[in-house]
């Protein structure tokens, strides 16, 4: 019974309140995350009732979709011509590291803050050269981070430690912590968390369905809530 961490639910914390989610995907009709306006607004309201005050919009940018970084300005300023709620919006984007993120990168990527760029992989397989991709996105005077890398079932826990410890910055997925994704991401992500490999934290809110269930109900320890109240502040400042 004494070995038993007590839990703290995350919404009754107040660690969200005033904070900025820099991982969502609340801009409408250009990937699988809001389809249209209407669940656009839906889901900023259901941030702020979250208790954030800045929302960082980051549409996938991949093979396929046709995400310009134009395309996307235009839909982030129709966007912000609906909206009347009190959250402070940016748009940055999230890069798929796939065979045409070379041509992204060289065409002025939309950016988080000043010089970071959130880029992610497969969740099965990485590029053969992801070495070699982060290091490019290095020497063009860009931080690379690392979206959810508890998420990516064929990364080592040695390509994890290599990555940390030439700078590499990561973001978790606070649903990670629910369990949301599964039991291999939640552990990883506890274990992560606990040996502060992580920079940041986002949402990577697509959808209320599921997400408000999980989020509410989340618990977490003492230790957790500091590591993340570190992290929300780095968000801040990103």
């Amino acid at each position: 019974m004494f070995g038993i961490k007590f839990r703290h639910n995350l919404l009754k914390s107040g660690i969200l309140n005033g904070k900025t989610d820099i991982h969502s995907h609340l801009l409408p009709g250009v990937d699988d995350g809001s389809p249209d306006m209407e669940h656009s607004l839906e889901l900023l309201d259901f941030m702020q009732e979250l208790g954030f005050a800045e929302v960082w919009l980051t549409p996938h940018v991949m093979s396929g979709l046709h995400n310009t970084a134009d395309k996307l300005q235009g839909r982030f300023q129709e966007l912000k011509a609906q909206y009347r709620g009190a959250l402070k919006l940016h748009l940055g984007s999230e890069y798929m590291m796939d065979a045409d993120f070379e041509e992204r990168l060289n065409t002025d990527p939309l950016r988080l803050g000043k010089d970071h760029l959130l880029v992610e992989t497969s969740y099965m397989s990485g590029p053969a050269d992801l070495d070699n991709i982060l290091l490019r996105i290095w020497n063009k005077g860009i931080r690379p981070l690392i979206a959810h890398p508890e998420r990516y079932m064929y990364m080592e826990d040695d390509e994890l430690w290599s990555f940390h410890e030439r700078g590499y910055e990561f973001q978790l997925n606070l649903m990670s912590l629910s369990g949301y994704y599964g039991g291999r991401p939640k552990l990883l992500a506890e274990q992560l968390l606990d040996e502060d490999f992580y920079d940041y934290v986002g949402t990577d809110l697509h959808h209320i369905d599921r997400y408000e269930d999980f989020i509410r109900d989340l618990k977490l320890t003492r230790r957790q809530l500091d590591k993340l109240e570190e992290l929300l502040a780095n968000n801040a400042n990103i």
